[in-house]
């Protein structure tokens, strides 16, 4: 483990974080990864054609590389690398969304028209305005899903900057793994403000079994098509 992720971990730990597995759920942990991993494999099967035409796009567009890799916070407060298409510049500062994100986690700034995202961001390239449009950014996690770090459907996966504004109640969230889809994402993706995500991130962790998770998968594409809230 880095020394940056042990620094989470005890941040975390000492805001009353729990790193302990889910008790008592063996089989619905067990059903819930055979349905990740089989349901992962065929989408990436599924959608290799679209992912060839999504790369030659964004080289088109803006150049190499075709992948975002970027840390974030998963299950027990652990760091881990997530994929994604590139749908900003190749030199974009996260120090943009940073500074938004903490004002949005202090109560110091709200959605511009109803959207909780940064407002004219000018990082995004035109590609990646239609990727995350259509969640086509997000299929690279599907190898994350495989490999365990993530879930088809959990919390949002957090970036680590954000935990130096969070609350106590707000770790509850680390007790599952993170995922592609979830509350969130049938919601009202970006018309839900950040302390609101979080709250639908906890009420996930404390009442996720089987059948909600297959609710959300089967709200998620509708969700996705019509692209309430995308940005």
């Amino acid at each position: 483990m880095s020394a940056a992720a042990r620094d989470v971990t005890a941040v975390a730990v000492a805001q009353g974080a729990s790193t302990r597995p889910l008790e008592g759920r063996r089989a619905y942990l067990a059903m819930k990864r055979t349905l990740d991993v089989l349901t992962a494999l065929l989408i990436i099967i599924a959608f290799i054609p679209v992912a060839l035409i999504v790369s030659l796009a964004i080289v088109i567009d803006s150049g190499w590389p075709i992948f975002y890799r970027g840390d974030r916070i998963g299950r027990g407060t652990r760091t881990f690398s997530v994929f994604k298409f590139r749908s900003m510049r190749a030199d974009a500062d996260p120090s943009v969304h940073a500074e938004y994100l903490r004002a949005l986690l202090l109560g110091r700034a709200e959605g511009r028209e109803g959207v909780f995202k940064v407002p004219d961001d000018p990082r995004i390239t035109r590609v990646g305005s239609f990727l995350r449009k259509s969640s086509l950014d997000e299929l690279p996690q599907l190898i994350n899903v495989l490999r365990g770090e993530m879930s088809l459907v959990g919390p949002r996966p957090e970036v680590p900057y954000a935990l130096a504004d969070y609350e106590p109640w707000m770790y509850r969230r680390f007790d599952v793994l993170p995922g592609i889809t979830g509350l969130w994402q049938v919601r009202g993706r970006g018309l839900i403000g950040v302390r609101g995500m979080l709250q639908l991130d906890v009420e996930y962790a404390e009442e996720c079994d089987l059948a909600v998770d297959l609710e959300i998968l089967v709200k998620t594409l509708p969700a996705v098509l019509r692209g309430t809230g995308a940005a």
